[in-house]
């Protein structure tokens, strides 16, 4: 449920500042389809805000965004170009640390197996403490899937955004840096960031549910490591999806939330396992195959795609379920599985580097 919100567009210079409409309570601006025309040169000038004596229309579900201003529309493909390079080197980058990670995850592991035995050895021969909140601790963060102990600092990314969009003093930089809009002048870090960011809790809590509920089946599926990856590149490639359904429809604003990742996520376990039973939270008798509740769900999005519709950012959550469907069919054989050469070099300049460390010491 990645928000859309469609932002007016001006050709002046100058941003201008007018009064916000009352809208759809899920929706954070009106649209205009000016899009990147030109506009006359000579503009009659609109009173502000103060001159008026009216206050800016402001949603407790929406987060507040001025009005944004793009100009020439020779630039709106230009707006592309650094979007695209981020998304493939962040992609790249996503995907080649995990696999680093999960080297050195592995052959820790082999070193410390007799350290973890002989700790495990002495907490045995301590006397054990009843009512203890660390230990109470320990055993709920034990009991956890991998999968669930992996999306819980996930959320609490999400929980920590979340909260710092309630401080007043924090607002233009959650703005500018937690919202992704192709027509903001900064396009980059927030393809990543505006999926970790939420103004709504219902909707953060709604992402979240979902993101826990699929953690176990993901993980077990991919890896700690590759969901990892996948997640993170996930979010970042619906943000360049929806950047580019954005220019191309000339229909702007800026969109925040988890949705696009979440939705790569849900493909992916739906498509590894078409005949997996779900069920709607508010209404658990009615069950369905998850086959069928992927296909329903690309069929929704498409339909909001092509018809405009302004509830969510539709655009983010097919490319995050496309790329989720082409991960799991063939995305893991072409990356994850091809990641030997890589990983063969990190081992050889760790082991170059402590050679010569090594050789320097005597």
């Amino acid at each position: 449920m990645a928000w859309s919100c469609w932002a007016r567009l001006c050709c002046s210079r100058e941003a201008l500042s007018g009064r916000r409409s009352r809208g759809h309570r899920f929706t954070l601006y009106t649209l205009q389809r000016n899009g990147f025309k030109r506009m006359p040169q000579k503009m009659e000038p609109r009173k502000t805000n103060q001159e008026t004596g009216s206050k800016p229309y402001r949603s407790s579900l929406s987060p507040p965004v001025q009005e944004t201003v793009f100009c020439s529309s020779s630039r709106s493909l230009k707006h592309l170009v650094k979007p695209f390079f981020f998304t493939v080197g962040f992609t790249g980058c996503a995907f080649g640390s995990a696999a680093i990670w999960q080297y050195e995850y592995l052959k820790s592991r082999v070193q410390n197996y007799f350290d973890e035995a002989r700790a495990d050895w002495m907490e045995k021969l301590q006397p054990q403490k009843n009512g203890d909140f660390r230990k109470q601790i320990n055993k709920w963060w034990n009991s956890l899937s991998e999968g669930q102990r992996t999306v819980t600092g996930i959320i609490a990314a999400n929980v920590f955004v979340f909260c710092l969009w309630r401080i007043p003093s924090m607002q233009r930089t959650m703005v500018t840096y937690f919202t992704s809009n192709p027509a903001s002048r900064v396009l980059c870090s927030p393809m990543l960031l505006s999926t970790f960011s939420h103004f709504s809790f219902f909707h953060m809590a709604a992402n979240m549910y979902v993101l826990w509920s699929f953690s176990s089946s993901i993980v077990s599926l991919l890896g700690r490591e590759q969901f990892m990856a996948l997640y993170l590149s996930a979010g970042v490639i619906s943000t360049f999806v929806s950047y580019v359904s954005k220019v191309t429809t000339g229909r702007f604003g800026p969109s925040l939330g988890a949705s696009g990742a979440i939705m790569t996520i849900l493909a992916g376990v739906c498509t590894k396992m078409p005949e997996a039973k779900l069920a709607i939270i508010f209404l658990p008798m009615f069950t369905f195959t998850a086959g069928n509740a992927l296909k329903a769900i690309i069929a929704m999005d498409t339909a909001g795609l092509v018809l405009g519709w302004k509830f969510f950012d539709h655009a983010a959550h097919l490319g995050g379920a496309l790329f989720g469907m082409w991960y799991v069919t063939y995305g893991h054989e072409l990356i994850w599985k091809n990641r030997e050469p890589l990983v063969k070099a990190w081992h050889e300049m760790r082991f170059k580097s402590r050679g010569k460390g090594g050789g320097g010491s005597h």
